[in-house]
This record gives structure tokens, sequence and C-alpha cells, in this order.
């Protein structure tokens, strides 16, 4: 049940809801000229948002947590900034008690504990702010987490040719986290796809260090280990000269091959 001092309270401002956005605007110079772009980016209704943000601070609402997470997501969503939100929070808070400053200026006859006002509304208006960059943060975290593990994917795509011959490309530089990544993969995705070939092709790495060649040699001696035969393909000179350099020997298993175009017609296309 609402109490009667909400209702006068919410009675109010919803008389005066033009001119609290009048005034609320005038107090938030580094948003008003945002408040269009917003709407347009995010279908964000800044105002509107403000009026209900008024309403919950005002009286007791269980839905105050879930504007506020919904507010976090879009928020997040669409990458807006949150130095304009928190402006824009805090605008309404000082409007608001300047409206009610006005409030009890109009009605000194009523009697109102003006200590318990401002717990209420301020802990509302906090509560909301807390639950709202609660649900940015777990949104963006939500975020970074699905990207790294696509930046991971695409830095060691295991690609199927058949359901038991897989192909890794490598392309790009090769250097430490990149193979710690490859390494964190390729083994598991043997186990998990069932692979028994797997084809690995080295035509598309720009650069790569020793240290970061000897690690890779060890996985694919580790692919032997999980019963998986490895094909190595496409060496360029430079490589091949750093292995002969360095002594690096792959393990007498493991077959080499000058092109994957060449592995993938031994495989599928030789008589």
């Amino acid at each position: 049940m609402k109490s009667n001092s909400h209702e006068i309270y919410a009675d109010y401002f919803n008389q005066r809801q033009e001119d609290f956005r009048n005034k609320l605007i005038c107090d938030a110079s580094q948003v008003r000229d945002k408040i269009d772009e917003i709407h347009r980016v995010g279908n964000i209704d800044l105002l509107e948002n403000a009026h209900k943000l008024v309403m919950y601070a005002l009286g007791e609402n269980d839905s105050l947590a879930s504007f506020a997470e919904k507010e976090g997501v879009v928020w997040a969503q669409h990458d807006l900034t949150l130095s304009f939100k928190l402006e824009w929070v805090q605008s309404i808070r000082r409007t608001m008690w300047r409206f009610l400053e006005e409030f009890h200026e109009e009605n000194k006859d009523k009697k109102v504990n003006l200590f318990k006002l401002e717990r209420q509304v301020n802990d509302a208006i906090d509560q909301f702010l807390n639950g709202f960059f609660l649900s940015y943060s777990r949104y963006k975290d939500a975020l970074l987490a699905s990207q790294r593990e696509l930046v991971e994917n695409l830095s060691a795509p295991i690609i199927p040719l058949s359901d038991s011959v897989c192909v890794l490309p490598l392309i790009g530089e090769v250097d430490e986290d990149r193979v710690e990544t490859i390494e964190g993969k390729t083994l598991p995705e043997i186990k998990k796809l069932q692979i028994e070939t797997l084809i690995i092709d080295f035509s598309g790495i720009a650069q790569i260090d020793t240290t970061s060649m000897n690690r890779i040699m060890k996985t694919i001696n580790g692919t032997y280990m999980m019963g998986c035969e490895c094909i190595i393909t496409g060496l360029r000179p430079q490589i091949v000269r750093t292995l002969i350099k360095e002594d690096l020997q792959f393990d007498p298993k493991v077959i080499t091959k000058g092109t994957l175009e060449q592995t993938v017609n031994d495989f599928f296309f030789a008589k």
C-alpha cells in the first residue's frame, strides 16, 4: 500500500512534471545536449526515466531494483558514457530536492519528518545508482568474456574437414600468449572432437620466435600422446632456417607436406 504522504508528493510532481523537466534540463548542463542523441542511439527516454526514478524515490517500490538493472544493461549495450548517467542522476536528485523544498514552503501547515524523507529519497536514488552500476558492470564483464572467447577461437580455429580430420591454420604473428591459447585448445579439442588426424598449416604465419616454435613443437608431439596423427604443412623457408639454426626437430612421426591444398587432395581426392 502506498502511504498518504507518498500520494501527496506523487500528485505534486505529476502536476508539475513539465516544470520539473525544464528545471532538470537546465541543471544538467553537460547532459542536455545529449538527450536527443541518447534517445536516437539507445531509444532511451531520459526525461521519462527521470520521472520514474522520482516516483520510485518518493515511495517504497520493489520495481526499483528491476528498473536499475534494465537501465544498466541498456546503457552498457549501447556503450553510453557513465559520466553522463552519473551527472544526470545527480541532477535529478538536486532538482527533486528543490521541488520538495518548494512544496514545503507552500504547505508549511503540514507536519513532515524531513529527516525520514531525506533518508528515503537519497537511499532510493543511491540504491538505483548501485544497481545500475552493478548491472552495467556485469553486462560489460560478460561481453568481454565473450569477446575473449571469440578471439581465442579465432587465434586457434580448429576446422573439421571430416568426422576424423581437422585443420588448424596458424595466421599472423605467433607469440607466447598465442601459443598458450593454441596449447590450451588443441589437446582438449582432439579429445572432444575425437580427431584422428590434425593438419597444422604454417603458411599464414607472419612471424614466430624460437621459444614459441619450440612450445608448438611440444604441443605437436603431445597430439601423438592423444592418439592423433599430426601433419605439418606450409613451412616457410625462414621458419625452416630457424629450425635448422636452433637445431629444432619435429618428432620422427610427424608428417610434413608442402601445402595445405596438397594435403587435402591427398586425403580426399587421391586415388
